[in-house]
């Protein structure tokens, strides 16, 4: 009876250690907190992917960049630190404009628009990222940026020499362009920066002013529609290869899930978003003609040095997007 009960027990731990081992537990950075529609997507994503896999790989999301920060992000999935995470696309935009064709004023700046510029940019993107031992998941956009102040904004010339946050290579340029001086500010440090007066404006859109009470430190969102800037979930190439191919179909399922689902739920944001905006007091506006003439000065100016920047591979891009 004792060797009976002896081996039934070493069987029983047998079969813990090998349900122990079939199990994978992923940490995911993602630079946004937990009411953001991106983290709510990337959640859903998660777990879609731990039922899809019976449990055998679990992904837990670490939000608001409290595992890693959001400039970080990147090189720690590609170093293999973690293996996946999300980011700002145009983050990269220094390694290649390319990841910045997305904040180019005007050349997308509704949803129909961006749609198509990433089904024409989405290949030699994922080729780039390639290079560097990264496969790209999804892509999901946010609402179009506006243009928050603690003033109405009639011309642009209001913007002269006021210190506007910005995130990423675009929003620095507009800024400079618009006599404003930029400075780099994180979402989850943004109602900091007004407070101490780091920045008195901002470009960003309505989800991030909702999520962060642009009411408690300005007073105008002017609705500009300026472009409409995508978030990336990048995995680790080794790691993601070396998973069973059942567990990389459940991933590339649940990735074109995520993607779908959460480019409807940045369109249901930008109106739920502004309203709420509204019933806190903010005053909502639409830019005006002479505003938008000068925003569309500043994008053809932005458009050319982005083409520049990006020589024959932009010009390509812009061919097959205006193509289609």
């Amino acid at each position: 009876m004792k060797i009976k009960a002896k081996y039934l027990a070493a069987v029983a731990l047998t079969a813990s250690i090998g349900t122990a081992q079939a199990e994978t537990n992923w940490d995911m950075p993602t630079p946004y907190g937990d009411s953001n529609f991106h983290t709510v997507n990337i959640r859903e994503f998660a777990e879609d992917v731990r039922e899809a896999t019976d449990g055998e790989l679990n992904i837990t999301v670490h939000s608001g960049g409290s595992l890693i920060k959001h400039p970080e992000i990147k090189n720690s999935v590609r170093r293999g630190l973690v293996p996946i995470g999300e980011l700002i696309m145009s983050r990269l935009a220094n390694e290649d404009p390319l990841f910045e064709a997305d904040s180019v004023p005007y050349l997308a700046s509704d949803y129909d628009e961006a749609w198509e510029l990433w089904q024409a940019s989405k290949d030699m993107l994922a080729e780039r990222l390639e290079r560097q031992r990264l496969t790209l998941l999804f892509a999901v956009p946010w609402p179009p940026q506006g243009i928050y102040t603690k003033f109405a904004v009639e011309t642009g010339e209001e913007l002269q020499g006021v210190k506007m946050r910005a995130y990423n290579k675009s929003s620095e340029r507009l800024a400079e362009l618009f006599g404003a001086v930029p400075t780099q500010v994180e979402v989850p440090d943004i109602p900091t920066a007004f407070g101490t007066g780091r920045v008195d404006a901002m470009i960003t859109s309505p989800s991030t002013g909702a999520n962060t009470r642009a009411w408690d430190y300005l007073s105008h969102f002017n609705h500009a529609q300026l472009w409409l800037p995508k978030n990336m979930v990048i995995i680790n190439t080794r790691t993601f290869e070396g998973l069973p191919e059942s567990t990389q179909e459940a991933i590339k399922t649940a990735a074109a899930e995520a993607e779908k689902r959460g480019w409807e739920a940045s369109k249901a944001e930008t109106a739920a978003k502004i309203e709420i905006m509204e019933d806190n007091g903010i005053v909502v506006s639409e830019p005006s003609e002479a505003l938008v003439e000068r925003l569309q000065e500043v994008g053809a100016t932005m458009e050319q040095e982005w083409l520049e920047r990006a020589g024959e591979d932009g010009k390509a891009l812009i061919e097959a997007y205006r193509a289609r």
